[in-house]
């Protein structure tokens, strides 16, 4: 037995605290899937991805912090499709600001797998190519001051999936300055729709799925 497309996974929220340096981070995990093997799969990989924004941000190796916030959100849970960003805002007490980075994970939820972003394309589809061109047009369009040029994304660069679009970001300073915050760039199903995968997670925000 599985979810039934439409059918949205559970979701609790937890949380992760370290009064000693200032620690409170809420994430979450999902419960009463039929498929306690996939259920498993996909917890492991969310906590792992809340212990790998903290060591990104040298959790381990600095002491004295003014606060360090985690918290989710839920960008698509349906379709058997779950997709999500964790953030990690921290602030060493040395330091004259913080930094917040993001981890987005997107779940196929009959089997746990969690899906890269080649993985949801055709192959040899030259999706890096397409992708990048897409976000140039944005980029011009919205006026967007960059740091550093943009010439085309990662094959694995971040992404999550909201309802019929893949939102392609990137992090703070990686190509706008902090001020600037996160850069997305949602791209309509419909605009790729010849090279998407259809059995992979964006495949099923199709309509004709």
């Amino acid at each position: 037995m599985s979810n039934f497309p439409g059918k949205p996974v559970q979701i609790m929220t937890k949380k992760l605290v370290n009064p000693r340096k200032k620690t409170e981070i809420f994430y979450p995990t999902i419960t009463n899937l039929p498929d306690p093997t996939g259920q498993q799969r996909m917890n492991k990989a969310i906590i792992n991805s809340v212990y790998k924004l903290l060591t990104e941000q040298h959790y381990y190796e600095i002491e004295n912090w003014h606060n360090i916030d985690g918290w989710f959100e839920l960008k698509t849970n349906q379709r058997e499709v779950l997709s999500l960003i964790n953030y990690n805002y921290a602030f060493p007490a040395q330091y004259a600001h913080g930094l917040t980075l993001a981890a987005s994970l997107t779940f196929d939820t009959k089997t746990g797998q969690d899906y890269s972003l080649s993985q949801l394309f055709k192959a040899q589809s030259n999706y890096v190519a397409i992708l990048s061109d897409l976000i140039k047009r944005q980029i011009r369009l919205r006026q967007i001051p960059l740091i550093n040029e943009f010439i085309a994304i990662k094959p694995d660069q971040d992404y999550y999936i909201a309802d019929k679009c893949l939102v392609v970001y990137f992090q703070i300073y990686e190509y706008t300055a902090y001020v600037e915050g996160f850069q997305f760039f949602p791209i309509s199903v419909y605009e790729i729709a010849s090279i998407i995968e259809e059995d992979s997670p964006l495949g099923r925000m199709i309509p004709d799925y």
